[in-house]
């Protein structure tokens, strides 16, 4: 009850520092745009005072939009989780060949390793969730493939007829089939001797927490940019057209200029592009520079399109959330730097169950390597449910 209670305080002082960053901000914000409305040019002091709010609160944001982490009760060790504990510490691996966990080699994948006991990968996949962004608004599929496929109808015609009247054949486009491959994601974390013998060590936790940084940084960039050989296809990747000349397997844009004095009616166009029912669930999706250029738009009322969130909810734009994806690009010409829609129906993300362990204590002595890999697909699985702003 108490740790409750403190929780919830902490949540509100968190959220008053934002409001009071927030009111700073507009307040030098305002000062800049009545310099140049006056002088033509902003003071210097002005800028740099606005800067350093501006960094201030991204700061705050940021800590706002981190989920809490919960601890999870410790289950009761069984056979497998001891073995995989001998192995890991001391790499005594009969208990897990008696266990018959060895993993196949799959592909030309010659190192092989031992299968990780699902609470390691849940873990890997809970730490990844909380670290990675597009993995908190897309969809997430597990899959014991090594290609994750899924058919989607292009859409049926629909008639109107008499009760007794005759029935003719509809027409209907299709299906389209999608495939999404997985691609082998490696990170090989170093232990001492002395952690691993440390028995008061959750080795488990260890392990998840060092290929978090690593596979999370790599995810990211693949889900946004990735080209899809060896990794997930970013939704960046795929041709890019106007949305007058959009069709299925591309994905539709409209123009953006911030330099023009129509700015926040740009963004306006960018809502109202995908149809209605992605806007219900619709977010912005863009890099924290992008974040900045936005704080400073204000609508034809004077009010800013960027607010802060509170209760626990994100910053919104326009009153929908935002989210902060730094591999997307920054705004310049032909970059597609903003993106609007529905995202949990717009990219698909496979995990392959099975995270792999290769324990190798002869390539870096002293210390013990972890070969750790993990499969992971994706790419856009709905090309009507997100759009982009190309500058």
């Amino acid at each position: 009850m108490t740790k409750e209670t403190k929780m919830a305080g902490g949540n509100k002082a968190a959220e008053a520092d934002l409001m009071a960053a927030f009111e700073a901000f507009r307040e030098a914000n305002d000062a800049r745009l009545a310099e140049i409305e006056s002088k033509g040019a902003s003071d210097p002091l002005t800028d740099e005072r606005l800067s350093r709010i501006d960094r201030r609160l991204e700061a705050l944001s940021l800590k706002m939009a981190r989920p809490e982490a919960g601890a999870a009760p410790a289950a009761e060790p069984d056979a497998r989780t001891e073995a995989w504990g001998r192995y890991l510490r001391q790499g005594d691996d009969s208990g897990l060949a008696k266990l018959d966990v060895k993993a196949l080699n799959t592909g030309t994948d010659a190192q092989g390793g031992y299968v990780a006991p699902p609470e390691l990968d849940r873990l890997i996949e809970a730490r990844l969730l909380a670290a990675s962004p597009m993995r908190q608004i897309a969809t997430v599929r597990q899959t014991s493939a090594g290609t994750y496929r899924k058919p989607v109808s292009l859409g049926a015609a629909a008639s109107w007829v008499a009760e007794e009247g005759a029935r003719t054949e509809t027409t209907h486009s299709g299906l389209a089939l999608l495939e999404f491959p997985a691609g082998e994601l490696y990170a090989m974390p170093a232990a001492t001797q002395a952690l691993l013998e440390d028995s008061y060590a959750d080795i488990d936790a260890w392990l998840a927490d060092e290929v978090e940084n690593a596979f999370a940084a790599q995810e990211s960039a693949a889900f946004v940019t990735g080209d899809g050989t060896n990794k997930p296809k970013g939704f960046l990747d795929y041709e890019i057209v106007a949305e007058a000349s959009h069709v299925w397997g591309k994905v539709g844009s409209v123009a953006g200029d911030f330099g023009a004095a129509n700015a926040a009616d740009q963004l306006i166009d960018l809502i109202y592009t995908p149809k209605s029912q992605f806007r219900a669930n619709g977010r912005f999706v863009m890099n924290r520079r992008t974040v900045s250029a936005v704080r400073k738009l204000k609508d034809g009322d004077g009010r800013y399109l960027w607010q802060p969130g509170t209760g626990g909810d994100p910053a919104t734009i326009l009153g929908y959330p935002v989210t902060e994806v730094e591999d997307m690009p920054d705004i310049g010409s032909g970059n597609a730097a903003i993106a609007f829609g529905d995202f949990r129906r717009f990219y698909l993300i496979a995990d392959r169950q099975g995270a792999r362990v290769l324990r190798d204590p002869f390539s870096a002595k002293p210390y013990v390597l972890f070969y750790t890999t993990k499969r992971v697909g994706g790419g856009v699985q709905n090309f009507d449910a997100a759009k982009v702003m190309v500058f």
